[in-house]
């Protein structure tokens, strides 16, 4: 898969910002998301993100960092954190802008652990779908320190659906309505792939199948919500 996002990253972090992404996804229309936005400061993070860096503690791992701006406040913080990213371009940003333990890897691939796990700007999208959360799940909870935590912010998408008369309507050929498919446009090349945006309830089901215990930490504004993943 074309690594459009690593390329607009690197693009960004080496000055040659020349256009935004335009994302999509299967139920929405094509929309811009501003380079900037991904490598802003504490002051200009949502609440939710917010609260996550500020309950992380201890030997952090930064799943899906992107272009590392959690990543960047965390070590400022003098936390010691491993950022990761399956993305090429957003690891060699990443370690431009001073991040030193940055490394391209899935995160299933990975055997360290460490006391807090971050999955941040919906990290639930990683799980791809439903059926997968579980499996997702309980390795990430081999990652864990004895006492550690997973922080990951989500939302839940179901308003989408809804129809003028307040009823609510469903891709038949989905097995959960958060499961999407989700494409990146940048500069004349695109990408799509598989993401989830998962309601509390549906991850509250999959962590008890997974042996975690679900805490709900924060509500967004937005029918997004970030939650504390602990070991039963």
């Amino acid at each position: 898969m074309n690594d459009v996002f690593g390329t607009a990253i690197l693009d960004y972090q080496e000055g040659n910002h020349t256009e935004d992404l335009i994302t999509s996804t299967s139920i929405s229309e094509e929309d811009s998301l501003p380079l900037p936005y991904l490598f802003r400061d504490f002051p200009e993070m949502p609440a939710l993100e917010k609260t996550a860096l500020k309950l992380s503690k201890g030997s952090v791992l930064d799943v899906g960092c992107g272009a590392g701006s959690h990543s960047l406040y965390l070590t400022s913080k003098g936390l010691d954190v491993k950022s990761i990213d399956i993305s090429e371009g957003a690891i060699k940003a990443c370690q431009l802008r001073g991040l030193k333990n940055a490394q391209v890897l899935d995160v299933m691939n990975e055997t360290a652990s460490f006391d807090t796990l971050i999955l941040l700007m919906n990290g639930s999208g990683i799980f791809q779908s439903l059926a997968h959360t579980p499996l997702v799940l309980s390795h990430l909870k081999t990652l864990l320190k004895p006492g550690g935590q997973i922080l990951i912010d989500s939302s839940d998408i179901k308003y989408m659906y809804q129809d003028e008369d307040g009823g609510y309507w469903m891709d038949t050929n989905k097995d959960y309505y958060g499961e999407l498919d989700y494409t990146v446009r940048y500069k004349g090349e695109e990408a799509t792939f598989s993401w989830m945006y998962l309601d509390f309830e549906h991850l509250k089901i999959a962590c008890n199948q997974a042996g975690l215990t679900c805490e709900l930490v924060e509500e967004g504004p937005h029918f997004d919500f970030l939650a504390k993943l602990t070991v039963n």
